[in-house]
This record gives C-alpha cells, structure tokens and sequence, in this order.
C-alpha cells in the first residue's frame, strides 16, 4: 500500500502525495495529472510500475493545488509557473535524495516544462528522464477542438470568459448532478474512439473534486506557455513523447513540437485515441515510461542489479 503524505507549501496549501516502494531507492518516477483530474488518473501506470519495477524504483503521485485531495489556494497562484515551484519542493519533501523521472500529463507535463524553467539547478541534479503524455510546450497554439478556425475561435472565447467566472468562485466545486448531465461533453471532449466506463466516471469523479477556483484560474497560464527553448536545452535526456490522433485539445503538432525539440525524443502517435491516453492506451503508456525509466537504471549509478531486477 502506498504512503500517504501532506506536504505543506510556503503559501500553507497542502498538498496530498502517495508514495509507494523503498524510500531510499535510487530512482524515483513521479507522476504528474492534468488540470482538473487528480492522482488517480495513473491507476494503470502505478500498477504496472510495481508489477514490472518492484522495488527498483519509488514511485510518488500527488494532487496538484486545487485539485483531488489538495487545498485551494489563492487565485494569483492557479498558474503553471507556480506548479514548478510546488513540484520541486515536493521532490525535496518526499525524494530529497536519488534521481528522477517525470512522467507528466497535459498540465502535468507543463508543469515539468515550468519546474526546469524556473529551477534550472535543482533539474539538472535531479531529472534524469522525461516522458510527456499529451501535452503541450505550446499554450493553445494548436489548440482547435477538431473543429474549424472559426468555431474554435468562439468556444475559446467563451472558455476563456467562463474560467474567469469561475476562477472567483473560491473553493466551491461543480455539483455532481451538473457533471452527470456533462458526461457527454466530457467524453467527447478527452476520449478518442473507445471509452471505458469506468475511465469517464474516474474523470467526472476528478472533476468533481477539483475547486471551481482551479477550473478557472488555471485557464489562461496554460493558454498563455510557451517553453520550446526550455525544452531545447533537455535534449540529453531520455525522454519519449505520447499523443492521440483524436486529440482535441493538444494534437500531434503539440507532441511533434516537442520532438522537434529534443531530437532524441521516441515520439508514439495513438490511433483512434483521444486525450486520455494513460486510461485510452496504457499499454502503450506503460511501455514509454518503462523504457525511459529501463534507460535510466542501466545508466552508471544506477546499479545493475536494479536494471536487472526491472526486466
């Protein structure tokens, strides 16, 4: 069973983490959710990380401010920037010691972008391999929906309108009989061409959770990103990018972006899937993490025997 952590922030919010194997392992994979989910998103990946690493590996979860189990926070700090600085006290809280591999989905894996932007020493001591899942170095840029020019120009502005609605809402969250009656939209919105049940009761759940505040607030940090030259300075790193081709809300040319920009990147383009791939396609998932994380135990220091005891 995992350990469960309340780690408390300069700003007092208080963060809910999850940490499972040994605490003096010698690399820890941190997991990172988008916006508006929470831990729990991972279930598939956390599973095949202890059937496939054991206790080669730590493996930590946590939910961001606003989100899941977390508290809210004040509407100047729902930016990504601030999720780079809470990812690196994390780090510092529950793997002060080890290497890292940051797995990051959607705003998770903005959130990585930020944490080596803003925090460039503490990254390069600890990072040692990269997997983005259906995310973006790009704010909106691609951002279209599946629809036309025009038609996604509407629903933006209407998004952007009603996030800052809902940023001043504090820590209310959404009534779960509005969320029943969203599913579809839901649906259509994150999954490709298969949805298991299970996964859109999982993801209105998580919505469920997520304060109004959070909803909103985070909206224009994540439109507004831009860290393509962060990533260019990573490119010595393992690293392996994930996408949908039915992806509405970050397409293959986010994912194609950030292969361009680490050169070394094994860039995965699912198809029929939407933007939920860990839930869409956890095999495929499952296999990028492993394989960077693979990479990363054979590397000098981090001991044979652990690298043996993974395969």
């Amino acid at each position: 069973m995992p350990d469960h952590v309340e780690v408390r922030l300069a700003d007092d919010v208080r963060l809910h983490v999850e940490a499972a194997g040994p605490a003096d392992a010698g690399v820890t994979v941190v997991l990172l959710h988008g916006w508006t989910l929470d831990g729990r998103a991972w279930h598939r990946q956390l599973a095949d990380l202890r059937h496939r690493f054991d206790d080669a590996v730590r493996v930590v979860t946590y939910d961001a401010r606003g989100h899941g189990r977390s508290s809210c926070m004040a509407l100047p700090t729902a930016t990504v920037a601030q999720l780079g600085d809470d990812l690196a006290a994390v780090l510092d809280e529950v793997a002060p010691t080890g290497r890292v591999v940051l797995v990051g989905h959607s705003m998770g894996g903005m959130t990585i972008m930020e944490y080596a932007h803003r925090h460039p020493g503490h990254f390069a001591a600890r990072t040692a391999g990269l997997v983005f899942v259906s995310t973006t170095a790009e704010g909106h840029t691609h951002t279209a929906y599946g629809l036309s020019p025009r038609i996604a120009r509407l629903i933006r502005l209407a998004e952007t309108t009603g996030a800052g609605v809902l940023a001043r809402c504090g820590s209310w969250r959404p009534p779960r009989a509005l969320l029943r009656a969203l599913r579809p939209s839901i649906r259509w919105m994150l999954f490709g061409d298969r949805c298991d049940p299970h996964d859109i009761r999982l993801v209105t759940s998580a919505v469920a959770r997520a304060s109004l505040r959070s909803i909103g607030g985070f909206r224009a940090s994540i439109g507004a990103q831009h860290r393509l030259d962060t990533l260019a300075a990573l490119a010595h790193l393992p690293a392996a990018a994930l996408v949908g081709d039915r992806d509405r809300l970050t397409p293959p040319p986010c994912a194609e972006s950030i292969a361009a920009a680490l050169p070394a990147t094994e860039l995965t383009v699912c198809p029929g899937a939407g933007h939920m791939l860990m839930m869409e396609r956890p095999d495929e998932v499952n296999e990028a993490v492993g394989g960077v994380l693979r990479r990363v135990l054979a590397a000098p220091g981090a001991g044979a025997t652990a690298a043996a005891r993974a395969d």
